[in-house]
């Protein structure tokens, strides 16, 4: 009762010193004051990467890190410059393209796939594909491509998808509840190969599904889809729509119930990109519906401000300090790719926003942005450490949070539409990737193929296969 008060009486003190110098007010129903709002959040968020603030010498692409040499690991680079490119697709704003097209050019690895060498120590298949899922975007909204010589966006996202379809990084097909699922981890050595979780099942369904509604292509569908309905009768996805973390071999049945924001977020756009690949297939109706209902009851409420339910209560790690932005951003993408979800969805993306706002007070430019949303106030302690609940530090996570936050309740209307293989400009690549791979060649796209909307390339998978991750938990 004593800590409640005293956060209570610091979260004040902070709200009252800093309450002069909040970002500027936000008109919801005007795209461009959402946008001027945003600009100022994406650059306080860069402020966190050294070479946007001329530190010459520092690792391109990167947050400062992996701890305990930073506070970043490897995969947050990615999710901030997937960030970045989501908000110059609202917005127009391509003040940040040097950046964002240095970072994710230099981070492709040998193999041309996001598993560059430095990082193979901690390398999940959530983490490489949280760059494939940035290169994602990247294709679909038409970002500046890569000279010719380089790894095209693209292919970059080809590549991670073979390579998470090989047995080598799966759990064994031998019959039991779990096989075939993608484990956390890509090497054996590393801690938790034997976890095979949802995020990094829901991020390969995430890009099997964006390459099939991209490419027209029903091989990439139908691994989405069993990669679901596989998450689905393990139980990590319950009759009552709750996602769950993940579960150890072999038999995938000590299911660890925390559920976080992203787990359900991810899904729920993958569930939106199936229902428009599939011209609103009924079941992804079911699916999207039941997924978009539990995701604002248990992680917006009736208050309808964003809440990340087994973090907040307690002391947060800084991957989860990053969630909520993901939660909206992927809600918005929802809404584009299932329109009939806007109703329901954009009036808690709205109030949730707006909330975040009010965290915006802080730091010596008197507008960083806190974590606990409902707080009302900017919440970071960085000088009472007895605060243990409270954030320590400012964060990167906190600005991506409320970068996301924002843009997603831009009217969609004025979006431009996503690209597919006859609108795009990205070069694919079928046999992309390393060698490791189970996945059959698939047959090159011709120039028919490319003028024809909706042709499925011929491909035959060898595997087909779901796939698992986890970014945050030891």
């Amino acid at each position: 009762m004593v800590r409640f008060s005293l956060q209570s009486l610091a979260l004040a003190g902070l709200a009252v010193q800093q309450a002069s110098a909040a970002l500027p007010p936000v008109d919801f129903d005007d795209n461009k004051s959402i946008a001027a709002a945003a600009k100022l959040v994406a650059e306080d968020m860069l402020s966190f990467y050294p070479p946007y603030k001329g530190v010459l010498g520092w690792t391109i692409g990167i947050l400062p890190g992996p701890p305990p040499d930073g506070d970043y690991y490897w995969w947050q680079g990615g999710a901030m410059w997937g960030t970045l490119l989501d908000y110059r697709h609202y917005t127009g704003d391509t003040s940040f393209d040097k950046y964002i097209s240095d970072a994710m050019t230099h981070q492709v690895g040998a193999n041309r796939d996001y598993n560059p060498r430095n990082w193979s120590a901690s390398m999940g298949n959530d983490d490489q594909a949280f760059w494939g899922m940035s290169a994602m975007i990247a294709t679909e909204t038409g970002y500046t491509d890569p000279p010719p010589a380089d790894a095209q966006w693209l292919s970059l996202v080809q590549a991670i998808v073979n390579e998470q379809t090989s047995m080598d990084r799966r759990a064994p097909d031998d019959g039991t509840p779990c096989s075939w699922g993608l484990r956390w981890q890509v090497y054996p050595t590393n801690n938790g190969y034997d976890y095979i979780n949802t995020i990094s099942n829901a991020c390969y369904m995430n890009m099997a599904s964006r390459l099939g509604r991209y490419f027209g292509n029903t091989t990439y569908l139908g691994v989405a889809e069993r990669t679901y309905f596989f998450m689905k009768k393990l139980g990590y996805i319950s009759d009552k729509y709750d996602v769950y973390d993940g579960a150890h071999l072999p038999k995938c049945d000590d299911i660890n119930k925390f559920q976080f924001s992203y787990n359900s977020a991810l899904l729920l756009q993958s569930a939106a990109y199936m229902y428009n690949a599939t011209n609103g297939d009924a079941k992804w109706k079911t699916e999207l519906d039941g997924l978009v209902k539990r995701t604002i009851e248990v992680f917006f409420g009736d208050q309808g401000i964003a809440f990340e339910l087994n973090c907040e209560t307690q002391k947060c790690t800084t991957d989860m300090e990053s969630f909520k932005g993901y939660l909206h951003r992927w809600m918005a993408s929802a809404m584009i790719n299932a329109p009939y979800t806007r109703d329901t969805i954009l009036p808690v993306l709205r109030s949730s926003a707006k909330a975040a706002l009010k965290t915006c007070t802080g730091g010596d430019n008197g507008r960083m942005c806190g974590f606990r949303w409902r707080s009302g106030a900017f919440d970071v302690n960085m000088t009472l450490t007895w605060h243990f609940s409270l954030p320590q530090k400012l964060s990167a996570g906190h600005q991506m949070n409320v970068l996301g936050a924002l843009v997603s309740t831009m009217n969609p209307a004025s979006v431009k539409a996503l690209r597919t293989n006859a609108t795009g400009t990205s070069k694919g690549n079928f046999n992309a990737g390393s060698d490791a791979t189970d996945l059959n060649a698939f047959a090159p796209i011709t120039t028919g193929d490319k003028a024809g909307a909706g042709i499925v390339t011929a491909m035959i998978m060898a595997a087909a296969l779901g796939a698992f991750a986890w970014m945050s938990l030891d």
